[in-house]
């Protein structure tokens, strides 16, 4: 029996490892699992694996959506005062995400703008938030070199969410095949239903329905095996690509 505990904690310690090598992770990480192959693949599950997970994703956007059912406003307004109390670099950062959240990408670029010429103009927490509000504002190219100072200086952090939004900052920018690269490969790799959709409605505005149809029948296969949770949550993606091949229907 100890020696199946024994193997059961390597075999999971691989899996974590797979994980590392897959989505580009510090090699430390694999010294860490096969060294302490039960402790390490705890600490690697709630560091790394969870915490990038779609469903760990979907428990927060859920969470997200029904705060801001109950109280739009809240974050916000705490945000606010909490700068105005004590204007620390992190409270305007906070200010600067309540601001993108709340659908005011311009005064959150402003916020931004003055927490990348801090002391945490590198912080890719940062960086994103930044690139998020001036793709918001239609500022493709200054989007893209935000997202690939994140991809040069940690080619880690969050990659999925880095590579979808450079694949829309290089659309923005005119950089088609740049954009294309970036969709596939956000696409294949990750293959999270909003990757595709983004894939498929950029793919329809550039008129490559081919490619569009490939991901909308990927999202089709995969809406077979979704409950009532799940399409609820999904409902404005769903409705946006919808929204995309009616108008092309009717060119």
């Amino acid at each position: 029996m100890a020696y199946m505990g024994i193997g059961i904690h390597v075999l999971i310690a691989l899996f974590f490892a797979v994980h590392v090598v897959r989505t580009g992770r510090e090699t430390y990480w694999l010294f860490i699992l096969f060294s302490f192959p039960m402790l390490g693949s705890v600490v690697y599950f709630f560091t790394v694996y969870l915490p990038d997970s779609r469903l760990h994703r979907d428990v927060r956007r859920a969470a997200s959506a029904t705060a801001k059912a109950l109280d739009p406003g809240k974050e916000l307004r705490e945000a606010k005062r909490a700068f105005d109390l004590t204007p620390t670099a992190q409270n305007q950062m906070r200010l600067a995400s309540a601001l993108l959240e709340a659908g005011d990408p311009a005064n959150a670029a402003q916020q931004y703008e003055a927490c990348l010429k801090g002391p945490f103009a590198s912080d890719p927490d940062i960086l994103l938030g930044a690139a998020r509000a001036r793709l918001q504002n239609a500022q493709g190219a200054e989007a893209a070199n935000l997202l690939e100072a994140i991809r040069r200086q940690k080619p880690d952090f969050r990659p999925e969410q880095t590579t979808l939004l450079l694949a829309q900052a290089y659309a923005l920018a005119g950089r088609n095949l740049d954009a294309r690269n970036e969709f596939v490969a956000a696409a294949t790799r990750f293959g999270s239903l909003e990757s595709r959709v983004e894939y498929a409605i950029w793919a329809l505005g550039v008129g490559d329905k081919d490619a569009a149809i490939e991901q909308n029948r990927e999202i089709e296969r995969a809406m077979k095996h979704w409950n009532n949770y799940t399409r609820a949550l999904h409902k404005p993606l769903m409705k946006r690509l919808d929204a995309a091949f009616a108008a092309t229907r009717k060119q």
